[in-house]
């Protein structure tokens, strides 16, 4: 492996073809300088260090000492990377002032975004990523945005720099994706707030410090327009939760809360009552970006665990690789990372040149379906060429059991493919 990390370099990281994106195996980029590729090494040094040695324990036990962790990635410069500084953040060299993104109102390069995504995923375990950095990457932007000075005095820092965490609060049994039929209600009552109701699914919720939590203001036909945003805190009496056990991502502290009569107080209200719903649009695109990065990555990682395997395994008195069928599983994998791949540099490189997120939403939108198909595509094929080894959760093909577990809730969280599909056909205006 070569240590050179300059744009033109020959190689770096995997030597397994396809194993790494383009830019790192040989071809040039418009997109990355010195600094990208720096920042590149700063991530995967951590994700070596830290994670990789852990994940497989972590995973089955299905929890991790994320506190302690959250500190340590603070302190390496990766937890706060993409955080205002005025707020503890740790922009990384050379990424400041070069777009104008609106996810945690922050003026950083999104291809830096995309490389820190890209280097975490390396760690096979989107239930680790979904608890120790996801609930603030998603639960803190609208306070940042939105949220009144006090707010943000009192809650950004602390979850910038680690010490606490926030989760947002948004899907509820009976609505899953549609968000405007949210039953969870905030009754006002003079300088307080008395929230009744349930959400699920809550990635992080279990070790959360604030919640972010969308709730109906207005009146039961209201939709929309009748939604608020309400930030309650551990510890409010009446706030009870509860860990759901999930089919993959089982380091992710997937929560189930309710609320009875908490009273929050009024000063806890994100911006104006009734704007919520759009104070909850401010995470989406970029949480299907996060999410459609760790897609491709994992699609990587199935493609190249299973190019390894089959160079070593012996069938039919040949190595597994020289089988045509197994070459050409290979390559339809490899085909469809790479397509994937360019279409999210796309989207980070329209933001960067100052298209706005929400003429970009339908296209993120098409994008995530294409990440998460090439995921489960992935997780398929390189499970067929593992055969039995990928059955088993140790062994050779213990990395691609974990991934395949967790195609479902990559296809549904964070909008579903179905509900995705139909986004971008309405912003296409069809």
């Amino acid at each position: 492996m070569s240590a050179d990390l300059s744009p033109a370099a020959t190689l770096w990281g995997s030597e397994v073809p396809f194993g790494e994106p383009s830019e790192l195996q040989g071809q040039f980029s418009p997109f990355y300088n010195e600094f990208h590729q720096q920042w590149r090494a700063k991530c995967r040094r951590f994700v070596e260090e830290e994670l990789l040695p852990h994940v497989e324990e972590w995973d089955e036990a299905g929890d991790f000492p994320v506190e302690e962790l959250r500190l340590r990635a603070y302190a390496a410069g990766i937890y706060g990377a993409t955080w205002p500084r005025e707020f503890g953040g740790t922009p990384p060299e050379g990424s400041e002032g070069q777009w104008n993104g609106s996810w945690a109102a922050t003026k950083v390069d999104p291809f830096f975004d995309l490389i820190m995504w890209d280097e975490l995923a390396r760690c096979g375990s989107g239930g680790l990523l979904a608890s120790l950095f996801v609930p603030t990457n998603i639960g803190l932007p609208p306070i940042i945005v939105y949220g009144s000075t006090q707010l943000k005095e009192r809650i950004v820092r602390d979850c910038v720099e680690g010490r606490k965490a926030a989760c947002l609060c948004v899907t509820e049994p009976s609505g899953g994706s549609d968000v405007g039929a949210i039953k969870t209600t905030a009754r006002r009552e003079g300088d307080v707030f008395v929230v009744n109701g349930a959400k699920k699914w809550i990635t992080g919720g279990l070790k959360a410090d604030f919640f972010t939590v969308l709730c109906r203001t207005g009146s039961e036909t209201s939709g929309t327009k009748g939604a608020s945003m309400l930030v309650l805190e551990k510890g409010m009496p009446g706030i009870t939760i509860r860990r759901l056990k999930t089919q993959g991502w089982w380091a992710s502290n997937t929560t189930y809360i309710e609320f009875d009569n908490v009273r929050a107080p009024a000063a806890n209200l994100v911006g104006e009552e009734g704007n919520g719903f759009k104070y909850t649009m401010v995470n989406f695109t970029h949480e299907r970006f996060v999410l459609t990065a760790q897609a491709v990555r994992f699609s990587r990682i199935c493609l190249e665990e299973a190019i390894a395997f089959a160079r070593r395994r012996r069938t039919f008195g040949q190595r597994l690789i020289d089988h045509q069928v197994i070459r050409h599983k290979i390559a339809e994998m490899a085909s469809k990372i790479e397509g994937t791949h360019r279409k999210v540099e796309n989207f980070a490189y329209q933001l960067k040149c100052g298209l706005s997120e929400d003429r970009l939403g339908g296209y993120m939108a098409l994008v995530k379906v294409d990440g998460t198909k090439c995921m489960e595509f992935c997780a398929r094929e390189a499970s067929q060429i593992f055969g039995g080894q990928s059955f088993t959760r140790d062994g050779a093909g213990g990395r691609v059991e974990r991934i395949y577990r967790e195609v479902r809730v990559m296809a549904i969280g964070g909008g579903s493919e179905e509900i995705m599909l139909d986004l971008a056909m309405r912003q296409a205006k069809l």
